[in-house]
């Protein structure tokens, strides 16, 4: 699903380059005095790529500090929402869900960092060049996971569904999935396809976390502060990576198919631990829904 550079590294341009950005914003909340998460392997991804080594893993090396629109605003939207998303992970995984599979899963160090119960089996789905990239960086920390870690160097676009299961998965078993950061880059119909398939891979008790955005219209916020610097700074044009066709109403549709669903945006989170971006004017983040999918039991 991301581009590719002549070093395929999978990192250096394209949606690739995103897996930096969240990874320096990652970094900047693990040295934060009041940090919502932990990720001590974010900084090395950031240092480890030439397209982003002068990028600032902690908030002091950010011009204009938490002043500033992408390092400040933006980055801790990130880290909240890895915060929310951890938490969900493993009370997912406490609940009784073994699997835990991570689509697109691009410079996440979940398995290497948080705590999981006795069992789990992290499945990473993501392209070749980025896996190979992530795999690079945790062996000269001489990281290790704290469970079970399968990699599948697949594209989205290809056959992961039987990459997965060809890689061990149990389709009889619950399993918690999550779509970090990833729904809004793909066409409608891939994304369609996706939740079809994620229906159809769980058993009962299987638990789904994904973040979508409502704009009808992205142009409408091209000016905001979150884009513009993003621009300007490090050179990412996020309007131009997103699929601007009209997006599938993906919460409905597992609605449909008996799922129970709750829908947040980021900033009911924001209040529920007390730091974290808050709505502004020309907000970027206005359309940002973070939704919460749980299959029941027969």
């Amino acid at each position: 699903m991301v581009g590719m550079a002549q070093r395929d590294t999978g990192v250096e341009e394209g949606v690739g380059l995103t897996a930096l950005l969240v990874a320096a914003a990652r970094a900047i909340e693990t040295h934060r005095d009041d940090s919502l998460a932990r990720d001590v392997f974010a900084e090395h991804f950031v240092l480890a790529a030439p397209a982003s080594a002068g990028w600032p893993v902690r908030i002091q090396q950010a011009p204009d500090g938490d002043a500033n629109p992408l390092w400040g605003r933006f980055a801790r939207y990130f880290g909240l929402r890895t915060r929310v998303l951890d938490d969900y992970l493993l009370r997912s995984v406490r609940a009784g869900a073994r699997q835990v599979v991570l689509l697109g899963a691009g410079l996440d160090s979940r398995a290497f960092r948080l705590d999981w119960p006795p069992g789990c089996v992290i499945y990473e789905i993501d392209r070749e060049g980025v896996l190979a990239f992530k795999h690079g960086v945790l062996d000269g920390l001489s990281a290790a996971p704290k469970a079970a870690r399968v990699p599948i160097p697949v594209d989205l676009r290809a056959d992961w569904a039987g990459a997965l299961t060809d890689a061990g998965f149990d389709t009889a078993a619950p399993t918690v999935w999550l779509a970090e950061g990833l729904l809004f880059y793909l066409p409608n119909a891939a994304e369609t396809y996706l939740i079809d398939t994620v229906d159809g891979l769980s058993a009962g008790g299987s638990a789904l976390a994904f973040e979508v955005k409502l704009d009808k219209d992205l142009l409408e916020y091209r000016d905001s502060p979150l884009y513009t610097s993003t621009t300007q700074q490090i050179g990412i044009d996020l309007l131009n990576l997103f699929d601007r066709e009209p997006r599938p109403d993906s919460a409905g549709h597992l609605a449909d198919q008996g799922w129970s669903l709750s829908v947040h945006t980021p900033f009911d989170f924001t209040r529920h631990h007390g730091r974290g971006p808050l709505p502004e004017r020309n907000d970027a983040l206005a359309g940002n829904r973070w939704a919460f999918a749980n299959k029941p039991h027969p």
